[in-house]
């Protein structure tokens, strides 16, 4: 059985906007996007906790919580822990899959961008997707970016504004353009 665009895509194929498939990833982003207005205009907790089991087909536990608005092109391919919190305007492209595992804190207008394109202009109109996993008890500071393929280690911070682009150890606070370590904790 052949692969969808998705497995095509997160198995680290590289993946052009004339692809025949592509209209599929159109169609997501739109059911995605049709759901986000309903749950960015409400604040009831309840139907905050139905919208968000639509959006990515998983429950989100009662101990978890991802404050409106939030920005998600492809809800599907987000896993949210437990006892979560993902501050206002926290910006998700999910393609590549983001994990979010318990215990995680992130701070406002954070970016979490699993999608890129190619460094080529012969293949900039297309996908690449790697996945970003957000590991327990870490702690993503306002506004810090983590790009694709990323893997941010237990109990870690991300200091806010850093752009994280390789993965961040364990135990360790990492601020900067690109992120470095500052310090262990």
């Amino acid at each position: 059985m052949s692969k969808n665009i998705f497995e095509r895509m997160q198995a680290g194929e590289l993946v052009q906007f004339s692809d025949p498939q592509f209209t599929e990833v159109g169609e997501s982003n739109l059911r995605t996007n049709q759901l986000l207005i309903k749950y960015n205009a409400t604040s009831n907790p309840d139907e905050l906790r139905k919208i968000w089991g639509d959006l990515t087909g998983k429950t989100l536990d009662p101990t978890s919580y991802v404050q409106i608005p939030v920005f998600v092109n492809h809800a599907e391919f987000v896993t949210v822990g437990k006892n979560v919190y993902i501050n206002h305007a926290c910006s998700m492209l999910a393609l590549g899959k983001i994990t979010i595992e318990d215990d995680v804190l992130i701070g406002p207008k954070a970016n979490l961008l699993s999608e890129g394109h190619p460094l080529d202009p012969n293949n900039r109109k297309a996908m690449i997707v790697k996945p970003i996993v957000i590991k327990r008890n870490a702690w993503i500071g306002a506004g810090a970016t983590i790009l694709p393929g990323v893997t941010v280690g237990e109990n870690a911070v991300v200091a806010a504004g850093a752009m994280v682009n390789k993965d961040v150890p364990a135990n360790t606070v990492v601020g900067g353009i690109p992120a470095k370590v500052i310090k262990e904790i």
